[in-house]
């Protein structure tokens, strides 16, 4: 079986995932990606393939909608937290050898795998298992996080100017790279935009998901404000697929059709 890299399991098997998307400003993330995939989604119920899933954040709303959802993720702490949630299967694997038939699943999502899979073969290889277990014209949603990302962060929270950070920054806006030994994360691939075409979906959409918002300051307390937050995420919505703001989003998510 393919593995990752040791520093991106050992990683997550802190369990720092489960929260990362559950509290404060990462619930921007969440939400916009729970408005595009029920956009997406066909009508309930259909089964679901969570590649790459993690505690089963997602999988969660999807099997509460109806969806018969498995995660599949190569962390055991995150397939024994995504067990416990009623309606949802899971079990170890991995993104670029699914151990699935052909046109197994009506939806295949791949939220996280993409973000740490650094050779672009892998990446290949890992969408071309997607497609693979998808049906024909099923679904497909992969996620990026966008090349922009770690400055926009850095000089958002102030830790560009940090001793290294420079550097480590102009590597990734070069490569895309960012390398396991950084104190800030573990091993990742940081898409550009243009990257995208490589997802190899039919009609493919890429969809920005927090626009600038995230690099607001109080944005955490928007979000706790229902009111404030309907109107931040139909903003979003409003310019999600506009070329000009892709970049500007932490993270991309792309959907199309096998």
């Amino acid at each position: 079986m393919v593995t990752l890299e040791p520093s991106v399991l050992a990683y997550y098997a802190q369990g720092k995932e489960d929260a990362r998307l559950r509290l404060g400003e990462g619930r921007l993330e969440f939400w916009r990606t729970q408005d595009v995939l029920r956009r997406a989604l066909p009508t309930a119920p259909v089964r679901v393939l969570d590649v790459g899933g993690g505690s089963g954040v997602h999988a969660e709303w999807l099997a509460a909608d109806g969806h018969e959802v498995e995660v599949l993720d190569p962390v055991r702490l995150h397939v024994e937290q995504a067990t416990r949630i009623e309606g949802v299967s899971a079990r170890i694997g991995d993104a670029r050898e699914l151990p699935y038939e052909d046109g197994a699943w009506d939806v295949v999502l791949l939220l996280g795998p993409l973000c740490h899979l650094p050779e672009r073969a892998d990446r290949i290889r890992a969408l071309s298992e997607a497609k693979r277990v998808a049906r024909p014209g099923a679904l497909v949603a992969a996620a990026q996080i966008s090349r922009y990302a770690g400055l926009h962060d850095f000089l958002n929270l102030g830790r560009y100017f940090e001793p290294g950070v420079p550097e480590l920054i102009a590597e990734v806006l070069r490569t895309g790279h960012l390398p396991a030994d950084g104190p800030f994360f573990t091993e990742a691939y940081f898409h550009d935009p243009v990257e995208i075409a490589e997802v190899g979906l039919r009609d493919a959409v890429p969809h920005g998901l927090e626009g600038a918002a995230w690099l607001m300051g109080d944005m955490e307390t928007y979000l706790d404000d229902p009111g404030r937050r309907r109107r931040v995420l139909g903003a979003l919505r409003a310019v999600e697929t506009a070329p000009s703001v892709l970049g500007v989003s932490g993270h991309i998510l792309t959907t199309g059709h096998a």
